[in-house]
């Protein structure tokens, strides 16, 4: 086999959840495209990470919590000739993330735990398939800074490889971090497409009482439960305004939003001459998974195309930022210091928390959000240390927040 035809290193981070699966039935269907070189997952399922490593004969395998030895019984009873490298505990994912500086880290993990596993793939030298949006959000100058190459990280949100597919389309050089990020003075603006959530068209007087099942039922994605949620709240909407500044350069004020409830266009450019590029594409994660493994090739047959022989209607509309307040909170944490997204995200991580354990109604997610956030001074110029002490304290004065038990 020709040395470019050669099978892509991989690591995938958070590997027993929703990216990570889906991630592995892409390496299923292309099983010559791919060497799967390590695991990790939380520990919240051992079982389906057993099965995963001795599925894909993965030589090292890492697990957050301290179950080392659970787990190396469970591949034992699966394959007694399994012997995996298991590496246990909170540093675990930052050691895979450096074991394949020539190939691609895939950060699945949810939530700011995963800034620590970014920084180490990038200054491995390893290509970084981004799922982990809160690592940009929570330290975006930082994973910025560790950048060793252009086109070093490549986004796996739907939105960003919209906008990173869409970019390619008129940007010929690329930039310091996102695949395209020179050439962004012919940009206008960039436009983020929400589904809307589960709550789409309700007014905030219909939004008290709402249970945890109705704000999980969402219309089009299938997802783990913190980011169901946040879609709901349209959290997750700003967060990835933060990560589109951050990732692609651009002002946040030229980051928009829209609904588009088919969530068939996954977000959109328009450009300085008044035209705009869009990517559309079916609701399915392997389509950006996949282009994240191998960018900037593309692998066939990941979905079903869009077909046109039968009538269909795409569908815009704007947010009603009255009721969904996250996205506009989100833009202004961006302005007030280069730690108030990371406060916006740990807060939030404490919020949806309390709410799915029914301490806390749905539309205090974001009241509590916006207090904490006000209560926050910010810090110019932020160290790893900084940033993991202003997590602490944003959870922190959160959980005090939410312990008081007001009501919406």
């Amino acid at each position: 086999m020709d040395t470019a035809d050669a099978p892509r290193r991989i690591v995938i981070l958070g590997s027993t959840g929703s990216i990570g699966t889906q991630a592995l039935d892409v390496v299923r269907q292309h099983p010559d495209r791919f060497e799967v070189v390590a695991l990790a997952g939380g520990g919240g399922n051992l079982e389906l990470l057993a099965r995963q490593a001795v599925e894909f004969s993965v030589p090292v395998v890492g697990v957050a919590a301290p179950r080392a030895a659970e787990l190396a019984g469970l591949i034992r009873a699966l394959d007694p000739n399994a012997a995996p490298d298991i590496r246990e505990g909170g540093a675990a994912a930052s050691e895979l993330a450096a074991l394949v500086p020539e190939g691609t880290v895939l950060n699945g993990i949810t939530g700011g735990v995963g800034l620590e596993p970014t920084l180490a793939a990038l200054r491995s030298g390893a290509r970084l398939a981004l799922a982990n949006k809160e690592s940009l959000v929570v330290g975006g100058h930082l994973v910025k800074g560790a950048c060793r190459r252009p086109g070093q990280i490549v986004p796996v949100d739907s939105e960003h490889s919209a906008i990173a597919q869409a970019l390619a389309s008129g940007v010929h050089e690329k930039g310091l971090c996102s695949p395209v990020l020179s050439g962004l003075s012919e940009v206008a603006d960039l436009i983020l497409t929400a589904s809307g959530g589960p709550f789409r068209g309700k007014r905030r007087a219909e939004l008290h009482g709402v249970t945890a099942a109705q704000a999980l039922a969402h219309p089009t994605w299938n997802m783990g439960p913190v980011v169901t949620i946040n879609s709901s709240t349209l959290v997750n909407k700003g967060l990835e305004l933060i990560e589109a500044h951050l990732l692609f350069d651009v002002a946040p004020e030229h980051v928009l939003t829209t609904v588009h409830p088919q969530s068939i266009v996954h977000s959109m450019v328009t450009w300085i001459d008044g035209a705009t590029t869009l990517q559309a594409s079916p609701p399915d994660m392997r389509l950006p998974i996949a282009l994240g493994l191998t960018w900037p090739k593309r692998l066939p047959g990941i979905e079903r195309p869009l077909t046109w022989s039968d009538p269909q209607e795409w569908t815009f509309e704007p947010i009603d930022e009255e009721t969904f307040a996250a996205v506009g909170l989100a833009r202004a944490a961006v302005a007030a210091s280069a730690t108030h997204p990371a406060v916006y995200n740990a807060a939030n991580e404490v919020f949806v928390d309390a709410f799915l354990k029914g301490r806390l109604e749905w539309l205090e997610i974001v009241d509590s959000l916006e207090e904490v956030l006000l209560a926050h001074e910010g810090i110019a110029d932020p160290t790893l240390d900084d940033i993991m002490g202003v997590q602490e304290w944003a959870r922190s004065r959160a959980r005090e927040s939410a312990s008081r038990g007001r009501r919406a």
